[in-house]
């Protein structure tokens, strides 16, 4: 997915022109977008943006960095078209309460490395992909979808409380019965990318008539305080706050080894293990920074050598 040699000055953005918005409609043509200026629905993709990292990483063994792309509004049948033609997983997202289907797409490139890194592989891919996933492949897109469900949930809270369940895998668009070609979807693109790595992009479509009971929500300017907090209440909140204990670990590596070996395992025997010089430090389920491994007062601990920096959307 992100493994593969970037070119010298490889853009990082889709090279295929998108869709206006929608946000000022032409006379004599219909609006598809009834949600404003978006800036609800791009905020709230920022915040997934950042959470894709927590699911992708383990996957792909490596760092990557996430972003959304700005959001935008065009007909399904137009969003087709402007995908690249090829394998393609197509997976809808059954939405609760409110009815309808969201889409998951991600380019079969994409499945296949993160299904060969699965099974301890190095991300390889053929060169030229088959017309269809294998049921192997459709379960990781299944498993994906699953992984992607939870912070998708968790970014829509500020907004609305929406669930989500993943469906069975498509690869063709037109056998999509609850989409019609003309409806409007609100297409919101997220990309990952290692160092040095192409990115990669994946898709969360919405339809537009799924969205609009929400849309007093999605409309919704953000105001300023009207007055300050009284101080009493407020330290009180930060005291109780800085108690709160979170679940600190670090992965130091995940050996594999053949079911074979892993019978004829018995005490005394050593599973050796290889990991480079720093490993990833998470806090919860996000990613806190990155350290050395070694020792403080006779015990294991890590040093932290670098913490990511966090925006003030993130504890929003």
């Amino acid at each position: 997915m992100v493994n593969a040699d970037s070119p010298t000055e490889a853009p990082e953005r889709r090279k295929r022109p998108r869709a206006e918005s929608g946000h000022t409609p032409v006379l004599g043509e219909a609006n598809l977008n009834p949600f404003g200026d978006l800036h609800t629905l791009q905020h709230l993709s920022a915040r997934l943006a950042k959470s894709l990292r927590g699911v992708f990483e383990p996957l792909l063994r490596r760092a990557v960095r996430g972003w959304a792309e700005p959001v935008s509004v065009q007909r399904f049948s137009d969003y087709c078209a402007e995908r690249e033609q090829g394998l393609t997983a197509w997976l809808p997202l059954a939405i609760a309460p409110t009815g309808g289907q969201a889409l998951f797409v991600i380019d079969g490139r994409s499945v296949l490395e993160l299904l060969d890194l699965f099974f301890g592989g190095n991300g390889d891919t053929p060169s030229t992909l088959p017309n269809e996933f294998s049921p192997a492949a459709e379960a990781m897109v299944q498993r994906l979808a699953r992984m992607v469900i939870d912070p998708l949930q968790r970014a829509w809270e500020p907004v609305t409380k929406l669930t989500f369940e993943a469906t069975n895998v498509e690869i063709n668009p037109a056998l999509l019965s609850a989409l019609d070609g003309d409806d409007p979807m609100v297409v919101t693109r997220f990309g990952l990318a290692s160092e040095g790595g192409k990115p990669s992009f994946v898709d969360l479509i919405y339809p537009v008539a799924a969205l609009k009971p929400h849309g007093a929500s999605l409309n919704a300017k953000v105001h300023g305080r009207s007055a300050e907090p009284d101080p009493k209440w407020n330290h009180g909140l930060t005291r109780v706050a800085m108690g709160v204990k979170f679940e600190v670990r670090s992965v130091l590596a995940e050996p594999k080894i053949t079911l074979g070996k892993l019978m004829d395992l018995k005490e005394g025997d050593v599973i050796p293990i290889h990991f480079g010089p720093n490993v990833p430090v998470m806090v919860a389920n996000n990613r806190f920074g990155t350290g050395t491994v070694g020792t403080a007062n006779g015990h294991a601990a890590i040093r932290i050598q670098e913490i990511e920096h966090f925006d003030e959307e993130d504890f929003q």
